[in-house]
């Protein structure tokens, strides 16, 4: 048997594979994870769930044979497949007396820290009414242009169980585990039951892209692991296939791969590593040898600013060889640190009147490695 440790919080993804039939969905599948996760509720557990399938289901309903590539058309896509998608995942709950209640957020949702304790609050009181939570990607107005896409369900879904501090993400696919070859070609290609560091040469076993409607593929489950591995969560990726693989998974069976948690670090410097830094700071070899004994960074050590940001943005901070040392949320804007940087506290005052004292302190900080 498999130790996951004591498990309260379970985030599952559910590939498109996984949804997909000729005539748009596979009410089958969805009806066997609305089962599973049911009895994982009712055995006392909080289940999340990250479903793919929008854009494919809207691509079916359309008629759309190819993948659906062109922004304006997957938002197309997305409006009417998320629709058809949830009153699915509706019919299949009711049957066990449960609601669920659907939670389309972009990533600019989870960088933004307002926005973060928003949705950390909404979900929090879902869980608490009994209502099992569905997560996607708000693709009818998520765009690459504007920087507030995840990319792929894959890496939301270990954005979710990191930000919500779950205990394991599954990922349920069309694959039953990691192996170190492709075992469609590979005769000697092994599947790793357990994997407890995502080496170079791990991520080199991943090769391929999702099918024509999924944009997934090993690559971006093993980059979605390592996400959550660094909050402390631990991720198994297996067959969706396989009978009652989820409660199964739960309960301690070896099926599919685990990726080892981490020690989970504090929730508010997970949410600094994973969001986003708006801009650069470089600091001199004073400063960078004071943050690395984790003081807090004055503007007298700084030596550039890039980018433009506000005060409570996340900003990355580089020593003057470009390591980057640690990633903070800024007390100051751009425009005030390139007014004061190299300045001392008492210059500050005087130049742009009362106010913070230093960019921030060790407590609003979070280090690389």
């Amino acid at each position: 048997m498999r130790d996951l440790g004591r498990i309260k919080t379970i985030v599952v993804k559910v590939g498109t594979n996984l949804l997909s039939a000729k005539d748009g969905i596979d009410k089958a599948k969805i009806q066997d994870i609305a089962d599973q996760v049911s009895a994982l509720h009712k055995d006392g557990y909080n289940v999340l769930l990250v479903s793919s399938g929008a854009i494919g289901m809207g691509a079916k309903a359309l008629n759309h044979k190819n993948a659906v590539k062109h922004i304006p058309l997957r938002q197309a896509c997305a409006s009417i497949g998320n629709p058809l998608l949830m009153t699915a995942y509706q019919e299949a709950f009711s049957k066990h007396g449960l609601l669920c209640g659907q939670v389309l957020i972009t990533r600019n949702v989870l960088n933004n820290r307002t926005g973060y304790n928003n949705m950390r609050a909404a979900v929090s009181t879902l869980l608490q009414l009994g209502v099992v939570p569905i997560f996607n990607e708000n693709d009818v107005v998520s765009t690459s242009e504007c920087n507030n896409v995840f990319g792929d369900n894959d890496r939301m879904s270990a954005y979710v169980a990191s930000k919500i501090d779950a205990d394991v993400l599954v990922l349920l696919t069309d694959i039953d585990g990691v192996y170190t070859g492709n075992p469609k070609s590979d005769p000697n290609a092994v599947m790793l039951h357990e994997i407890a560091e995502l080496t170079p040469e791990v991520f080199g076993y991943a090769k391929g892209a999702g099918t024509t409607f999924s944009t997934g593929g090993m690559k971006t489950k093993l980059l979605a692991a390592q996400i959550a591995q660094k909050g402390g969560c631990g991720t198994v990726i297996a067959s969706g296939y396989e009978k009652d693989s989820l409660v199964r998974i739960i309960k301690g069976e070896e099926i599919g791969t685990y990726i080892l948690p981490e020690t989970r670090l504090a929730q508010r410097e997970r949410w600094i590593l994973n969001t986003p830094a708006a801009g650069t700071v470089m600091v001199d070899e004073g400063a960078a040898k004071a943050l690395k004994s984790h003081k807090s960074l004055l503007p007298s050590g700084i030596k550039e600013v890039e980018g433009v940001f506000n005060d409570g943005d996340v900003i990355e901070v580089k020593d003057m060889d470009g390591n980057v040392i640690l990633k903070a949320i800024t007390s100051f804007n751009s425009s005030d640190l390139i007014q004061i940087k190299g300045h001392s506290s008492k210059e500050i005052e005087t130049m742009i009147g009362d106010g913070h004292k230093v960019v921030f302190r060790p407590e609003d900080s979070a280090y690389q490695n």
